[in-house]
């Protein structure tokens, strides 16, 4: 898993070191279909009325996007794409794992701020479904561990927000995701999956 990793970084600064050459900078007014890769790292928390998971977990995040531009005459860009995220929450008696594909849908206001540096907010829907994860927990002094999925349901969605930056094709953002679909198996309890990232990648 670690070459996995160390392989993927290593592809996405090589790509870049070499589109600086050929890009010029990017030019909000010329940009109209984009697409692109992501890496980083997801800090998800469960919150609830009962006994919430608000302690953190840490994990990865990759993915591949695709934009488009909605309009001519402003710089307001759709996109979507594929992302595979490791998040979760924990307290003092549990912690969660989530393994999750999402599909955002974003949209994206870009600004530029100088010739060569985009700056572009976001917002909007995200929906999840969980592929995997365990759930660790104590049982009278036996740490135990189980699928969260028999705890947790697998489908999830919320709004995610932040801002994104693209200088020369190499892209930065920040991200936080408000869980809206509760989460909790048990109808009783009401369990929302969050998550702040910081996600690096390239977009072509």
């Amino acid at each position: 898993m670690k070459k996995v990793l160390v392989s993927i970084v290593a592809a996405l600064m090589a790509v870049p070191s070499f589109a600086q050459f050929s890009s010029g900078g990017f030019e909000l007014d010329k940009e109209s279909v984009y697409y692109g890769a992501r890496i980083g790292l997801a800090l998800g928390s469960l919150s609830g009325d009962s006994d919430p998971y608000d302690g953190v977990n840490s994990g990865l995040t990759l993915a591949g996007i695709l934009g488009l531009r909605l309009s001519q005459q402003a710089p307001v860009f759709l996109e979507s794409g594929l992302y595979y995220t490791q998040r979760g929450g924990k307290n003092g008696k549990y912690s969660a794992d989530l393994n999750c594909l999402e599909v955002p849908v974003l949209i994206k206001y870009g600004i530029q701020a100088t010739d060569k540096i985009a700056v572009l907010p976001f917002i909007g829907p995200y929906f999840a479904y969980g592929v995997g994860g365990d759930m660790e927990y104590d049982n009278n002094g036996h740490k135990e561990k189980d699928s969260t999925y028999d705890f947790l349901n697998r489908n999830d969605m919320g709004i995610k927000l932040g801002c994104g930056a693209e200088y020369n094709m190499l892209y930065l953002e920040i991200a936080y995701q408000f869980g809206l679909h509760n989460v909790a198996d048990d109808d009783d309890d009401t369990i929302h999956a969050n998550q702040f990232s910081i996600n690096f990648g390239v977009n072509f």
